[in-house]
């Protein structure tokens, strides 16, 4: 009779056993469907993401290029209508440019000497 006994406290043990057993594989196979999951969208979020990034980025350097195209080409202006201001200025003023290009060799060698 005690061997009986036994036996079904140990049927009824591990049948709770299995059951626990079976309950946590099942728990373990639902986390992984949603760690799938979340990996999947957690993915898709990231490419949006990163395309708006890229987009934004593209936008902003195309900005920035036009930007200083602009800027260079006022640059040039404007370096062309002083080049043609320091040529109309030698021409009606000469012996000053030469008396003003003579004191800055002078000042140049003088500061040269210390």
């Amino acid at each position: 009779m005690a061997y009986s006994f036994f036996q079904s406290s140990r049927s009824r043990r591990n049948g709770a056993l299995h059951n626990l057993e079976t309950s946590i594989e099942d728990q373990i196979e639902a986390l992984r469907e949603e760690l799938a999951e979340l990996t999947h969208v957690l993915g898709k979020t990231s490419r949006h993401r990163g395309k708006t990034l890229r987009s934004q980025a593209s936008a902003s350097y195309e900005d920035i290029l036009g930007r200083s195209e602009d800027l260079l080409n006022e640059l040039q202006q404007r370096y062309l209508r002083s080049a043609g201001e320091v040529r109309n200025t030698v021409r009606r003023h000469p012996l000053a440019t030469v008396g003003a290009a003579a004191a800055f060799g002078l000042l140049v060698a003088m500061l040269a000497r210390r």
